[in-house]
C-alpha cells in the first residue's frame, strides 16, 4: 500500500523515501528529538583521537547504553581498519541505528553498505559540499553537476538501504535557491532525513533559524522527512545554534560526547541533552538519552582518546558541581537549587564516589564496574581485579576514578606494539638522571637506558631509543586523579609525527611510571595511525 502526501506541485511517494503512515507519525512527532551521535566519526578527526576497533566497539556499546538514536560509526571507504570496525559495531549493537558515512561516490556508498547491511537497523549517510566556495576550490564542479552528483547518490543509497540521510556540507555558506534544489532532488530520490550542517562554525543562532524557516517554506516535501543539523564550534556557537535550529522544527542533532571533533569540534550531546531536559519549561521537547549515564560516557572518551576535559566544561567539567565561594556554599547548603539548576545524580555523577578496599571481593567489584557503566568479560573483570587489589594493598582507599584508570590501562589499551614491563630512574640534586626501561617492542624484549635533563627526559629518552620512533613532544601534563598524597598521578602527553598527532594518557601512583605510559600510548597510537590513513571528511 502507498501513502502520499501533496503539497502544492508535487506529490511525495512516501513509499519511496523509506516511511510509511504509522512511521511518518512517529519519525516526525513534534516532541521528539532525535540524537545522531557522531564521536566515533566526527569525533575521531580530533588531532590525536585516532580509535582502534576495540576502543571504537567498547565506546559504541557505552553509546546504546546512553540512549543515543543513531550511531555514525565511522567512514568505511577511508580505510579497511575503519570498514572492519563499522561492520563489528554493526553486527553487535541492537537497539541504535548504526551509520556510515560515504562521499556521493557509488564506491563510497557501496563500502557503507557492506559495513552496516548486518545490523540490527542500518543507515547509510551521504554528502555533497554545496557552497560556491566548495564547488569551486575543492569539487570543481558546476552546480548542474552537484544536483545530478547528489540524486545519482542518494538513488543508489535507497536502492541497498531504507534508511538514508543526504547532508549538504557547507550548507550555512550555500545559496539558499541552490540548497533547496539540492535537497528537493534528495528528497525526490528517496532520503528520508536532510542535514543541513554548519561545517565550519560560522552562523549564529538567528541566522540558523531562517535558514531552517527558508527551507520549510521552499521545499516541496520538506515535511515527509526529519530535518537534521551539524554544527561546528569555530566561534563557540554550536550548542546555541543546534538549539536555535531544534526550535524552528529540526528534529534530529547531530553531536559528540564531550564536543569532540575536527578543529574547534562539534556541539556537545551532553549540553543539547541537558539544556532540552533543564528546561523543558521553554523547549517542550524530549530525548531518549538515559542522562545518568552521561558522566560515565565523557570519562570513557577521555580514557579512550587521551583529550581531557577542562575543568569548567558545563555538565561533565570537574567544577560543574563544584562551589567555593561561601555564599555560593551556603545557599547550596540551605537549598540546592539556588546555585544549582541540575542535580548531579541526574547525569550520573555520584554524591560519594569512596566504593572500594583492599578487603573487598570479586563480586563487589564486578557490581561496582557495572554501576561505572563497565560491562566486563569474565577475563577482564579477572585481569582488572588482580590490578585492583595491587593498588589497594598501596592505597588506603580506592575511588571510582581509581577503578576507571585500571580500566582504561588494562581493558581499552590492547592494540599494542609497544609494551612497558619496567622502569628504573635515578634522579636528584647530585646526580645525572638517568633511565632504565624495559618493554616489549614488536613482541620482542629489549632493555636500555639513557640519560636527560630531568628524570621524564630521561625516560623518554630511553623509550624513544627502543622504539626507534623520533616524534615531537606537543604537550605534557601531570595531574592527580583523586585527593591524597597516595592518590594515582596521571600523564597527559601529545606527540606529532609524520603530520600525525597523537594523544596519549597513564595513571600509576609513581608519577614517572604514569609518564612512561603516557609515553608508550601515545606511541602506540602513533603507530596504529601510520597503518591506518586518516579521513578527510569535513562534514
Amino acid at each position: 500500500m502507498k501513502f502520499v502526501l501533496n503539497r502544492g506541485k508535487t506529490t511525495v511517494n512516501l513509499k519511496k523515501a523509506g516511511l510509511d503512515k504509522e512511521k511518518l507519525e512517529d519519525e516526525l512527532m513534534t516532541d521528539r528529538v532525535i540524537i545522531f551521535d557522531t564521536t566515533l566519526r566526527d569525533g575521531e578527526q580530533s588531532p590525536g583521537a585516532t580509535m582502534n576497533q576495540h576502543e571504537k566497539l567498547q565506546l559504541a556499546r557505552q553509546l546504546e547504553r546512553l540512549g543515543v538514536d543513531v550511531i555514525e560509526a565511522g567512514f568505511p571507504a577511508s580505510s579497511e581498519g575503519d570498514r572492519e570496525a563499522v561492520r563489528r559495531i554493526a553486527s553487535e549493537i541492537k537497539n541504535s541505528r548504526v551509520v556510515s558515512l560515504s562521499r556521493s561516490l557509488a564506491e563510497d556508498i557501496e563500502a557503507s553498505w557492506a559495513a552496516v547491511e548486518k545490523a540490527h537497523k542500518p543507515g547509510i549517510h551521504t554528502f555533497i559540499a554545496t557552497s560556491d566556495i566548495h564547488l569551486t576550490h575543492k569539487l570543481r564542479m558546476s552546480r548542474d553537476e552537484v544536483i545530478d552528483r547528489a540524486g545519482k547518490a542518494v538513488r543508489l543509497a535507497r536502492s541497498l538501504c531504507d534508511w538514508v540521510e543526504f547532508s549538504c556540507e557547507d550548507a550555512t555558506r550555500s545559496d539558499r535557491d541552490f540548497l533547496c534544489k539540492v535537497i528537493e532532488t534528495a528528497i525526490r530520490e528517496g532520503a528520508g532525513t536532510i542535514n543541513v550542517p554548519d561545517t565550519v562554525g560560522y552562523s549564529y543562532p538567528a541566522e540558523i533559524s531562517e535558514l531552517i524557516k527558508f527551507i520549510r517554506n521552499n521545499v516541496y516535501g520538506i515535511e515527509t522527512i526529519i530535518i537534521s543539523t551539524h554544527c561546528h564550534d569555530d566561534l563557540g556557537l554550536a550548542v546555541a545554534n543546534s538549539l536555535a535550529a531544534v526550535e524552528t522544527g529540526v528534529r534530529q542533532v547531530e553531536c559528540t560526547i564531550n564536543g569532540i571533533g575536527e578543529r574547534a569540534g562539534n556541539a556537545s550531546l551532553e549540553e543539547i541533552v541537558m539544556a532540552l531536559r533543564t528546561r523543558q519549561d521553554h523547549f517542550g521537547l524530549v530525548t531518549g538519552i538515559v542522562t545518568e549515564q552521561i558522566f560515565h560516557t565523557s570519562r570513557l572518551v577521555t580514557a579512550i582518546t587521551g583529550i581531557p576535559v577542562q575543568p569548567n566544561k558545563a555538565i561533565v567539567g570537574a567544577n560543574a558541581f563544584s562551589h567555593e565561594s561561601g555564599i555560593h556554599q551556603d545557599g547550596v547548603i540551605k537549598e540546592r537549587s539556588t546555585y544549582e539548576i541540575m542535580d548531579p545524580e541526574s547525569v550520573g555523577i555520584s554524591k560519594s564516589s569512596l566504593v572500594l578496599g583492599k578487603h573487598s571481593g570479586r563480586h563487589a567489584f564486578r557490581e561496582r564496574m557495572q554501576t561505572l557503566g563497565y560491562y566486563l568479560t569474565d577475563e577482564e573483570v579477572n585481569l582488572t581485579f588482580i590490578c585492583f587489589k595491587k593498588l589497594a594493598d598501596r592505597k588506603k582507599t580506592i575511588y571510582d576514578e581509581d577503578l576507571e584508570a585500571i580500566v582504561a590501562e588494562e581493558v581499552l589499551r590492547t592494540t599494542e606494539t609497544y609494551k612497558l614491563i619496567s622502569l628504573t630512574v635515578m634522579a636528584g640534586s647530585e646526580v645525572v638522571p638517568t633511565a632504565t626501561v624495559k618493554m616489549m617492542v614488536d613482541g620482542e624484549e629489549c632493555h636500555g637506558a639513557e640519560l636527560g635533563s630531568g628524570p621524564v627526559d630521561a625516560t623518554y629518552n630511553a623509550i624513544l631509543k627502543l622504539t626507534g620512533r623520533r616524534p615531537n613532544l606537543l604537550r605534557f601534563a601531570i595531574s592527580s586523579i583523586t585527593g591524597g598524597t597516595d592518590a594515582l598521578g596521571e600523564a597527559s602527553i601529545r606527540l606529532e609525527e609524520d603530520g600525525n598527532i597523537a594523544a596519549g594518557k597513564g595513571a600509576h601512583e609513581d608519577i614517572l611510571v604514569a609518564s612512561a605510559k603516557a609515553m608508550v600510548n601515545a606511541l602506540n597510537r602513533l603507530a596504529y595511525m601510520s597503518r591506518i590513513p586518516r579521513s578527510s571528511v569535513r562534514l
